[in-house]
Protein backbone atom coordinates (compact mmCIF):
# COMPACT_ATOMS: atom_id res chain seq x y z
CA UNK A 1 0.00 0.00 0.00
CA UNK A 2 1.33 3.42 -0.97
CA UNK A 3 0.92 5.96 1.84
CA UNK A 4 0.77 9.74 1.85
CA UNK A 5 -0.15 12.36 4.43
CA UNK A 6 -2.64 15.10 3.61
CA UNK A 7 -4.13 18.07 5.45
CA UNK A 8 -7.87 18.58 5.79
CA UNK A 9 -9.03 21.84 4.26
CA UNK A 10 -12.75 21.36 4.86
CA UNK A 11 -15.28 18.68 5.85
CA UNK A 12 -18.95 18.89 4.94
CA UNK A 13 -21.65 16.18 4.88
CA UNK A 14 -19.21 13.27 4.94
CA UNK A 15 -16.87 14.63 2.24
CA UNK A 16 -13.42 15.90 3.20
CA UNK A 17 -11.45 18.25 0.98
CA UNK A 18 -7.75 17.46 1.33
CA UNK A 19 -4.52 19.23 0.45
CA UNK A 20 -1.51 17.00 -0.28
CA UNK A 21 1.86 18.55 -1.00
CA UNK A 22 3.80 17.49 -4.07
CA UNK A 23 6.98 15.69 -3.03
CA UNK A 24 9.92 15.22 -5.33
CA UNK A 25 13.35 13.85 -4.66
CA UNK A 26 15.04 16.70 -6.53
CA UNK A 27 16.29 18.35 -3.33
CA UNK A 28 18.22 15.25 -2.27
CA UNK A 29 19.69 14.33 -5.66
CA UNK A 30 23.01 15.69 -6.90
CA UNK A 31 22.24 15.29 -10.63
CA UNK A 32 19.88 18.26 -10.89
CA UNK A 33 21.49 19.92 -13.91
CA UNK A 34 21.29 16.84 -16.13
CA UNK A 35 17.95 15.49 -14.96
CA UNK A 36 14.80 15.70 -17.03
CA UNK A 37 12.53 15.31 -13.99
CA UNK A 38 14.10 18.36 -12.34
CA UNK A 39 13.46 20.43 -15.46
CA UNK A 40 9.85 19.23 -15.69
CA UNK A 41 9.27 20.02 -12.02
CA UNK A 42 10.54 23.56 -12.62
CA UNK A 43 8.15 24.01 -15.55
CA UNK A 44 5.05 22.73 -13.78
CA UNK A 45 2.93 24.49 -11.21
CA UNK A 46 4.24 24.60 -7.67
CA UNK A 47 0.86 24.02 -6.06
CA UNK A 48 -0.34 20.94 -4.24
CA UNK A 49 -2.94 18.33 -5.08
CA UNK A 50 -6.44 19.07 -3.83
CA UNK A 51 -8.78 16.10 -3.64
CA UNK A 52 -12.05 15.06 -2.07
CA UNK A 53 -12.60 11.82 -0.20
CA UNK A 54 -15.56 10.42 1.72
CA UNK A 55 -15.11 10.35 5.47
CA UNK A 56 -17.96 9.41 7.81
CA UNK A 57 -15.83 10.66 10.72
CA UNK A 58 -16.04 14.45 11.18
CA UNK A 59 -12.72 16.13 10.45
CA UNK A 60 -11.46 19.59 11.34
CA UNK A 61 -9.53 21.94 9.06
CA UNK A 62 -5.81 21.58 9.71
CA UNK A 63 -6.12 17.97 10.81
CA UNK A 64 -3.66 15.52 9.19
CA UNK A 65 -4.77 12.19 7.77
CA UNK A 66 -2.84 9.34 6.21
CA UNK A 67 -4.16 8.14 2.85
CA UNK A 68 -3.38 4.86 1.16
CA UNK A 69 -3.86 3.36 -2.29
CA UNK A 70 -3.04 -0.17 -3.42
CA UNK A 71 0.16 -0.63 -5.44
CA UNK A 72 -1.75 -2.70 -7.97
CA UNK A 73 -4.02 0.23 -8.77
CA UNK A 74 -1.11 2.65 -8.98
CA UNK A 75 0.90 0.37 -11.28
CA UNK A 76 -2.15 -0.29 -13.46
CA UNK A 77 -2.69 3.44 -13.85
CA UNK A 78 0.96 4.01 -14.75
CA UNK A 79 0.86 1.25 -17.39
CA UNK A 80 -2.33 2.71 -18.85
CA UNK A 81 -1.00 6.28 -18.97
CA UNK A 82 2.43 5.45 -20.41
CA UNK A 83 1.98 2.31 -22.49
CA UNK A 84 -1.26 3.12 -24.35
CA UNK A 85 0.10 6.23 -26.11
CA UNK A 86 3.43 4.49 -26.72
CA UNK A 87 1.73 1.45 -28.27
CA UNK A 88 -0.43 3.74 -30.44
CA UNK A 89 2.66 5.67 -31.52
CA UNK A 90 4.53 2.55 -32.63
CA UNK A 91 1.54 0.85 -34.24
CA UNK A 92 0.44 3.77 -36.40
CA UNK A 93 4.00 4.78 -37.24
CA UNK A 94 4.70 1.25 -38.48
CA UNK A 95 1.39 1.04 -40.33
CA UNK A 96 1.91 4.38 -42.08
CA UNK A 97 5.50 3.42 -42.93
CA UNK A 98 4.27 0.16 -44.52
CA UNK A 99 1.40 1.81 -46.42
CA UNK A 100 3.14 4.94 -47.70
CA UNK A 101 6.87 3.99 -47.51
CA UNK A 102 7.77 7.49 -46.35
CA UNK A 103 9.44 8.83 -43.23
CA UNK A 104 7.07 11.81 -43.25
CA UNK A 105 4.10 9.44 -43.28
CA UNK A 106 5.65 7.45 -40.42
CA UNK A 107 6.12 10.66 -38.41
CA UNK A 108 2.50 11.66 -39.03
CA UNK A 109 1.37 8.16 -38.05
CA UNK A 110 3.43 8.37 -34.87
CA UNK A 111 1.83 11.71 -34.00
CA UNK A 112 -1.67 10.42 -34.69
CA UNK A 113 -1.02 7.14 -32.86
CA UNK A 114 0.38 8.83 -29.77
CA UNK A 115 -2.51 11.29 -29.65
CA UNK A 116 -5.04 8.53 -30.23
CA UNK A 117 -3.42 6.39 -27.53
CA UNK A 118 -3.63 9.28 -25.10
CA UNK A 119 -7.34 9.77 -25.89
CA UNK A 120 -7.98 6.04 -25.45
CA UNK A 121 -6.10 6.03 -22.13
CA UNK A 122 -8.14 9.00 -20.94
CA UNK A 123 -11.37 7.23 -21.87
CA UNK A 124 -10.37 4.00 -20.13
CA UNK A 125 -9.24 5.95 -17.06
CA UNK A 126 -12.62 7.68 -16.82
CA UNK A 127 -14.36 4.29 -16.97
CA UNK A 128 -12.25 2.48 -14.34
CA UNK A 129 -11.30 5.50 -12.22
CA UNK A 130 -14.50 5.35 -10.19
CA UNK A 131 -13.92 1.77 -8.99
CA UNK A 132 -13.27 1.37 -5.29
CA UNK A 133 -9.77 -0.08 -5.68
CA UNK A 134 -8.64 3.06 -7.54
CA UNK A 135 -9.82 5.39 -4.77
CA UNK A 136 -7.61 6.40 -1.83
CA UNK A 137 -8.69 5.24 1.62
CA UNK A 138 -8.11 6.82 5.00
CA UNK A 139 -5.61 4.74 6.98
CA UNK A 140 -5.19 6.88 10.08
CA UNK A 141 -6.34 10.21 11.44
CA UNK A 142 -4.13 12.46 13.56
CA UNK A 143 -5.40 14.53 16.43
CA UNK A 144 -7.08 17.81 15.54
CA UNK A 145 -4.81 20.86 15.83
CA UNK A 146 -6.65 22.16 18.92
CA UNK A 147 -6.77 18.81 20.79
CA UNK A 148 -3.25 19.00 22.17
CA UNK A 149 -2.25 21.83 24.44
CA UNK A 150 1.14 22.30 26.03
CA UNK A 151 1.45 24.44 29.11
CA UNK A 152 4.74 25.57 30.52
CA UNK A 153 5.25 26.89 33.99
CA UNK A 154 7.57 29.80 34.36
CA UNK A 155 9.72 30.02 37.48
Amino acid sequence: MMREWATVVAWHNGVATLHAEIKTSCNSCSARKGCGSHLLNKLGPKNAHVMQITSPQPLQPGQRIELGIAEKSLLGSAVLVYMTPLAGLFLLAGLFQMLFASDLAAACGALLGGTGGFIIAKGIASLVGHRADYQPVILSVALPPDALRVETSER
